[in-house]
């Protein structure tokens, strides 16, 4: 019964992750183009919280009904068959990996553990995560390549990635083998800085900040890492722009060659260039995005 449980368990998570990607996909997509620059819509004039006139760029919901116009209703799930590939793979990699290496149950943070002793296990856990974190992102990164590019397609209409398949044996004929890996560096360090930095914060904060005489201490730990991890997000953003740029640069589609960004030697290249530019957190928000300040020197009275 046990390992029949087990593997139902992940058989869910499979189901489960891929439900999830494909209901979250026009947000990934549109994401990504305003990522990579593309800007088809003009900006519109609106009002901050001052009362100020403003240039506000289209957001995601004008942003998707462009591509339902230019594509369709469908149009709108590009690239979305790699992305489940990648994340069937990433789950089912994650559960092998655990099932490899298996993190003792004794080894959880407790509440009865002194300091160091819950220190150490944080670590532990950590480590064992991230392990786990690598291996799946290594994994299932060619399929993510795959769908980043299938989506920028819809910059300059090409159809130069029609399939997984083709698409596979067109990067390993002009890229080799490390084409499939392009970007992954970023995401990889930003995986880890992410973890790390969310953990430990959360481990600190629960143990110096939160008083245990306080009556909601428990409710107060039980969202702190679901805090920090909100705020790591938004700290590590460049290194997922960064990773997603560096998939789609100098690949032989528009989206990935000038005027939307320079053939990059190298990722710390293309941060360098976004940092420059003040971009590095580049379609960080879908909502209300402000127009840069180039934009913005227009009048709007």
């Amino acid at each position: 019964a046990g390992p029949g449980r087990a593997e139902g368990t992940e058989g869910l998570f499979v189901v489960l992750g891929a439900g999830l990607a494909a209901a979250s996909h026009p947000l990934l997509y549109v994401k990504l183009l305003v990522q990579v620059g593309h800007e088809p819509l003009p900006p519109t004039v609106g009002r901050n919280v001052l009362g100020r006139k403003v240039l506000y760029l289209p957001g995601f919901f004008t942003y998707a009904r462009h591509i339902v116009k230019v594509d369709g209703k469908r149009g709108l799930f590009r690239g979305l068959t790699p992305r489940l590939i990648s994340s069937t793979l990433s789950t089912i990699t994650r559960g092998s990996v655990k099932k490899a290496f298996p993190l003792d149950d004794m080894e959880h943070v407790s509440n009865k553990d002194d300091v160091k002793t819950s220190l150490r296990k944080v670590v532990k856990e950590t480590s064992h995560e991230m392990m786990m974190q690598c291996v799946s992102r290594v994994v299932s990164h060619p399929l993510h390549v795959i769908s980043m590019r299938c989506m920028v397609q819809f910059v300059g209409r090409e159809v130069k990635y029609s399939g997984v398949f083709s698409a596979i044996g067109r990067i390993f004929k002009e890229e080799g083998i490390l084409g499939f890996f392009v970007g992954l560096v970023p995401h990889i360090l930003g995986d880890v800085i992410f973890l790390w930095c969310c953990n430990l914060l959360a481990h600190f904060i629960n143990t110096y900040a939160v008083d245990d005489n306080f009556s909601q201490a428990s409710v107060i730990r039980s969202y702190t890492k679901f805090v920090m991890g909100i705020a790591m997000s938004m700290l590590t953003y460049p290194f997922l722009l960064v990773g997603d740029l560096m998939a789609v640069n100098n690949c032989g589609l528009r989206a990935g060659l000038p005027p939307y960004a320079p053939a990059f030697t190298s990722w710390i290249h293309c941060w360098r260039y976004l940092s420059s530019q003040g971009q590095l957190f580049r379609g960080s928000s879908l909502l209300f995005r402000r127009a840069p300040m180039q934009a913005a020197c227009f009048p709007i009275d």
